[in-house]
């Protein structure tokens, strides 16, 4: 039933629903940057990531494991500086406790979302990884 006066609005009536509308909103496209990040050491001016960084510096990449806590436990998480004994021997630049930003069940002893965040030279990634760390993306 239509009631006289009232508009309806269909959403995606005028193009595709899954097409992004701007390419800058197309999430699925890596940027170039990101290609040249992945994989093996950088050097170089060729393989300098940030635009005017000086090229022997070696660029940053950040990683995160969970800490270990659980919902509705007394006991916390590993600590930041604890967990990061695991990357001896990793350049290591900063450091955070945070939540993963991702959804969670809400059911006693389910994980609590809280990660352990450090930001590394790219030269350690596949090293870290190793040792059971993610690559953080913003």
């Amino acid at each position: 039933m239509i009631t006289a006066g009232l508009s309806f609005f269909v959403g995606c009536a005028n193009h595709p629903c899954r097409e992004p509308r701007a390419p800058e909103l197309d999430h699925t496209v890596k940027k170039e940057a990101d290609k040249n990040a992945v994989g093996a050491p950088v050097s170089g001016a060729a393989g300098s990531i940030a635009a005017g960084s000086d090229a022997a510096a070696p660029a940053h990449v950040r990683i995160y494991k969970p800490d270990g806590s659980r919902q509705c436990e007394k006991r916390l998480g590993v600590p930041v500086d604890v967990m990061e004994r695991e990357l001896a021997g990793f350049v290591i630049h900063a450091r955070e406790k945070r939540k993963d930003g991702l959804m969670h069940i809400q059911v006693c002893g389910s994980p609590s979302g809280m990660i352990n965040l450090y930001e590394i030279d790219l030269t350690f990634l596949i090293q870290a990884e190793q040792r059971g760390y993610k690559r953080w993306e913003d």
